[in-house]
């Protein structure tokens, strides 16, 4: 007995189970056409305008501010090293100093040789006063002081790059050299880098550059990390590319907390436009077609197919530019196999779209 009562039970269950299902689908919002055999039913949307951000997702390479290899301009022996490995260094700071033993004599040599040729031009100036020489035995002398002061100079100045000075602040990275080394222009010495800022490079579809200015400001992530960042542009390149249609710009960001390094890739999120009249539809909805795009709306019950240019695309909506109107019922899934006058109902539903472009 207790079997049969379980029994009658489930099936009372199941019944009304059915039943309310049975309610719930009556009671969905139809708009419906001549009903009979022959009718399709489609999923449609009322049109409504929507504000939309017209973005861009495209990809980017992090950049230090500064970045240079460090390098001796002369050739020598490295005599003494003035930074530690991956610390701060401040412009103007010596960084490393070249043996200048040699130097330091061919100048003293050279300066020995300027005066004399001073010394020579002066007396050679009192002679030529007195008419005792002739312009030509003065301007011998002249010629040669002036020639030892150049000379002078040169070693001078060669002298001053057997100490190499950090050219801006920043953080110097590892080194290729210890002390007693013998180093020449092409020696790789350490990186000096300053990532107070960071540059963000990126190229932008040639369709979009007059949509893009100096100082906008975007949002980009990085690979290894969900948190959002923001930078500024603040250069754009004057021509297209000509081999990928693309125009290069870059973006500063303050990166004071250090907590992105160059040579990082960044996702990059490029405003373009914020509409607030956007009329969007499910990506579904669009029909490719040999000169565009179709779509279907709902007229007098039957699926009528209009021709639509299309604008920006999010993850799951477009933007439709022309021949739909606010109010108008877009038919969304179930299209595919629809023809031009065809009957149908359609189950209406709301559409949510994303407000990200990709």
């Amino acid at each position: 007995m207790k079997t049969k009562h379980i029994f009658y039970t489930l099936l009372v269950i199941g019944l009304g189970a059915l039943i309310a299902y049975r309610i719930k689908s009556n009671n969905e919002v139809k708009i419906s056409g001549p009903t009979g055999p022959g009718i399709t039913t489609v999923k449609g949307m009322i049109l409504k305008p929507k504000a939309f951000k017209d973005n861009i997702s495209i990809s980017g390479t992090l950049e230090a501010n500064e970045q240079i290899d460090l390098r001796s301009e002369i050739s020598g022996v490295v005599e003494s090293i003035n930074f530690r490995e991956g610390s701060r260094v401040s412009q103007g700071q010596i960084l490393f100093k070249v043996n200048d033993i040699e130097l330091q004599a061919q100048l003293s040599k050279a300066l020995t040789a300027k005066k004399l040729a001073s010394e020579n031009e002066r007396r050679a100036k009192l002679l030529l006063e007195k008419q005792a020489i002739s312009q030509e035995e003065y301007d011998i002398a002249s010629a040669d002081f002036q020639s030892a002061n150049a000379e002078s100079e040169l070693i001078a100045a060669q002298l001053s790059k057997t100490t190499v000075r950090a050219p801006f602040s920043g953080t110097i990275g590892l080194r290729a050299i210890s002390k007693g080394t013998y180093v020449t222009p092409s020696t790789a010495i350490a990186k000096l880098v300053n990532t107070d800022e960071l540059k963000i490079t990126f190229s932008v579809p040639e369709k979009y550059a007059s949509q893009v200015r100096v100082g906008t400001v975007l949002s980009f992530t990085t690979s290894d990390s969900k948190e959002e960042y923001n930078a500024t542009i603040y250069a754009i390149d004057p021509e297209v590319d000509i081999a990928t249609r693309t125009l290069r710009m870059r973006a500063k960001m303050d990166n004071r907390d250090k907590k992105l390094y160059p040579g990082a890739y960044a996702n990059v999120s490029l405003p373009l436009q914020t509409l607030d009249d956007a009329l969007l539809v499910p990506s579904e909805s669009l029909i490719p077609v040999q000169n565009g795009k179709k779509i279907f709306v709902l007229k007098d019950g039957k699926a009528r197919e209009i021709d639509v240019e299309t604008g920006s695309r999010t993850g799951k909506a477009v933007q439709v530019l022309s021949n739909l109107h606010p109010g108008d019922t877009v038919l969304t899934y179930g299209v595919m196999a629809l023809k031009d006058g065809a009957p149908v109902e359609v189950v209406l539903e709301d559409f949510e779209p994303l407000t990200a472009a990709q």
